[in-house]
């Protein structure tokens, strides 16, 4: 195992400040003329984005949203092998995997933390268009992309269904008529493999185009479970993609994708105990661990999550207008065990068995004239969601007062059989009331209804003491103390945006808008014994901004500023029955929040060899008014969860021209403020602020066939939480988890 320490590269807010000024001074200044050609000169400049963040193709400078899109030859040069991997790169962005395999997507503070199914993300996911219902499944590997956009606040008109936060867009590769493609194998520390490959090709020339991707990752866990000896958070991937498409006529397309993915790691993983926590079986208190990748668990013996789907999208094209229809499936299957005691005792370990599959049918109506485009659609889904969990806590407690425990058998299964639908009507207009005047009307109209079956049981006493037993048993009489309820609410929606951006030149466009962002209500599902409704979320949010192109195309500067009204946020938190001494876990519509700020994105060729991107972000307010059971906690010391109040990333990167190819040197530093990673504000677990280093040095060859590349990130091999879990009330533990430690490899890849 590596050692870990607490040594983090740090810089003081006055040489912050100073390099920023430098940076910029040097961004804004004439390009250098050097040795090499106009040509090879083109090659190094700043990078010509489309986007389709408004359902339709524009360059990202005319679009007038706070967008950051990356492709697929950044995607690559900056090591993004996860959605995770994105975070650093676009600003107030909070982005990693959670507890249960879920990705845990913030954007400019509003998200959702909780991993079970009856809660929908705040940050919609969209792969090749298609909605994903499920956080579990929607922390994607970066495989054979075209490229990644992430849009930044509510997207209520155009994508709708749980976008409130905002959205991030994964595009895949596009088969060609030129049969190519490339083969990457990477090694690196934690016995680290990875292969990835991909091949497309006309399979009938000029009427069909294939395109066909595979990738596998392994490597050993980051932490050691000393109660085994073996590796804790291991990873061990096939993800594939396979697509087609058909040009039926000169009007008519057909584009089919279709992928699957599998993850099998050895073991799910384990959060590390942050504050002691009383042993049953030893009868003492167990301290708090000094290494965070040292734990020392019963229960993390199971993690496994395949997913699959198949997007069908047709394409008319008639005069001036566009039909399309996105007929698409998904299906995913999850089963974990977690340890959440962080103890070798079986005191609160927590299993999940969920299988989800999801139908959505989207037809959509585009239509362009000079200075005027209209995008308009009709849109379904549904989705059924069938969830088996509990507790395997045969020696729970529950902490009486400092020193007294009063330790009870919790050992119980819930089923939870759930079906979602929603259905909307949008349509979004965009008009140039003069050649340099533009106007954006949009209106979506949303109604959704969710019908939950749900039942519980207990199997304390009866021998059984497996999650495995319990989902055989279940139903069949050896349970007892059944709780069930069924339900079923509607909700309507309406969500409309008004935009205005005025062109300064070809190269400087402002805007302004307002927008209003939705996110759906649902049922608490880990309660069985009745129905706990909460009511969607809503959000207002008013934002400006700029983007330029500036110094002959060489510097492309990027700012937006916003202001969020928000309401009715909902909030898990757990407490404890006063009366009973039950573990309890409440999802409630906490009240109201108030959240603003500022984003700036640069890029810019400083030198015909020397290019830099920066980010930074700001993040300020917070809670407004918290209601229900919270009015009992101090509600002005409560943070908004996963919300620094700065953020930013500065990268420059270095070409060199070799006798035969070229060589890049890369080097980044990334920076977070002050985090609370809980609904509590646990100071314990609030991570304070600290920077990531990353590097890498790449050879080309002159052909552009052989890429050796050699990487190292976290090279201070920081020590930092991504999330946590407050668990005080009971058991009576709060639980942390920690992002990679010092991580280096060598990648080496051939096209062809």
């Amino acid at each position: 195992m590596m050692s870990h320490n607490n040594n983090s590269f740090t810089l003081s807010l006055k040489p912050r400040k100073q390099l920023l000024a430098v940076a910029v001074s040097l961004a804004l200044s004439p390009a250098v003329s050097a040795q090499e050609p106009a040509q090879q000169r083109a090659e190094r400049s700043i990078e010509v984005i489309e986007v389709s963040a408004t359902r339709q193709t524009e360059n990202l400078q005319d679009v007038p949203i706070a967008v950051t899109a990356l492709s697929a030859n950044e995607l690559e040069k900056m090591q993004i092998l996860d959605l995770g991997d994105l975070e650093s790169h676009v600003p107030n962005l909070n982005l990693h995997v959670g507890d249960a395999s879920n990705a845990v997507i913030y954007i400019r503070g509003v998200g959702q933390i909780d991993s079970i199914s009856f809660n929908d993300p705040g940050v919609g996911v969209y792969l090749d268009d298609v909605y994903m219902g499920r956080v579990q499944g929607s922390f994607l590997d970066v495989v054979d992309p075209q490229q990644i956009e992430v849009l930044r606040g509510p997207q209520g008109t155009l994508y709708g269904r749980n976008t409130i936060g905002g959205a991030v867009k994964f595009t895949s590769a596009k088969p060609t008529d030129v049969t190519e493609g490339y083969v990457d194998v990477g090694v690196g520390n934690y016995g680290l493999l990875n292969l990835k490959g991909s091949i497309t090709g006309a399979v009938v020339d000029d009427k069909l185009l294939g395109r066909f991707a595979m990738a596998s990752s392994k490597r050993d866990g980051y932490a050691e479970n000393t109660l085994t000896g073996e590796d804790d958070y291991d990873k061990d991937t096939l993800a594939w993609r396979g697509s087609l498409l058909y040009q039926i006529s000169d009007n008519l397309s057909a584009y089919l994708v279709v992928d699957g993915s599998d993850s099998s790691p050895n073991h799910s993983r384990t959060p590390h105990r942050e504050t002691a926590i009383y042993s049953v079986s030893q009868g003492k208190m167990l301290p708090v661990g000094d290494d965070p990748f040292k734990v020392n668990v019963n229960y993390n013996d199971l993690e496994s999550l395949e997913t699959s789907g198949a997007a069908l999208t047709l394409e008319y094209l008639n005069g001036n207008s566009t039909f399309k229809s996105i007929s698409a499936y998904r299906q995913m299957d999850y089963r974990t065990h977690l340890d959440l005691d962080g103890s070798a005792d079986s005191s609160f370990g927590i299993y999940n068995f969920e299988d989800q599959d999801q139908l959505s049918q989207e037809f959509q109506w585009l239509y362009n004239l000079d200075g005027m485009s209209l995008v308009s659609g009709v849109y379904y889904f549904k989705e059924d969601d069938l969830t088996f969990g509990g507790a395997v806590a045969p020696e729970f407690f529950v902490p009486l007062g400092n020193d007294v425990y009063f330790p009870f058998p919790v050992v119980n299964a819930g089923l939870r059989d759930q079906t979602n639908t929603s259905s909307a009507i949008y349509a979004n207009l965009s008009w140039d009331l003069t050649p340099e005047l533009g106007l954006t009307l949009g209106a979506r109209y949303t109604k959704e209804k969710k019908q939950v079956s749900s039942r519980g049981e207990e199997f304390a006493g009866t021998g059984v003491n497996s999650a495995e037993e319990m989902e055989r048993l279940f139903g069949t009489g050896v349970g007892y103390s059944p709780t069930g309820y069924d339900a079923e609410q509607s909700w309507n929606n309406f969500s409309p945006k008004l935009s205005l951006d005025y062109k300064l030149s070809a190269d400087h466009l402002l805007y302004a808008s307002t927008s209003r962002g939705f996110k759906s209500g649902g049922f608490n599902g880990r309660l069985t014994s009745f129905a706990q409704p909460f009511d969607p979320e809503t959000m207002w949010s008013y934002e400006v901004g700029s983007k330029s192109m500036l110094n002959n195309d060489n510097v492309r500067l990027n700012l937006a500023a916003f202001y969020n009204d928000y309401k009715n946020f909902q909030l898990s938190r757990f407490s404890i029955d006063p009366d009973t001494g039950a573990f309890l876990s409440l999802f409630e519509n906490a009240g109201k929040a108030t959240i603003y700020g500022a984003e700036m994105e640069l890029s810019a060729v400083l030198t015909d060899a020397l290019t830099l991107n920066m980010n930074a972000g700001y993040l300020g307010g917070g809670y407004d008014e918290l209601i229900g059971d919270f009015d009992e906690e101090i509600s002005d010391k409560r943070e908004l969860v996963n919300a620094p109040k700065w953020n930013g990333r500065l990268g420059l990167e270095y070409w060199m021209d070799l006798d035969s190819g070229s060589l890049s040197w890369s080097v980044s530093a990334s920076y977070r403020s002050k985090t609370y990673l809980t609904v509590s504000s646990s100071e314990v677990l609030a991570q304070s602020a600290y920077t990531l280093m990353d590097m890498s040095v790449t050879y080309l060859s002159d052909d552009e066939q052989w890429q050796v590349s050699l990487y190292g990130n976290n090279l201070t091999d920081k020590e930092y939480r991504q999330h946590g879990f407050d668990l005080s009330a009971s058991p009576g533990v709060q639980l942390g988890y920690y992002g990679a430690p010092r991580t280096y490899g060598l990648n080496l890849k051939y096209r062809f």
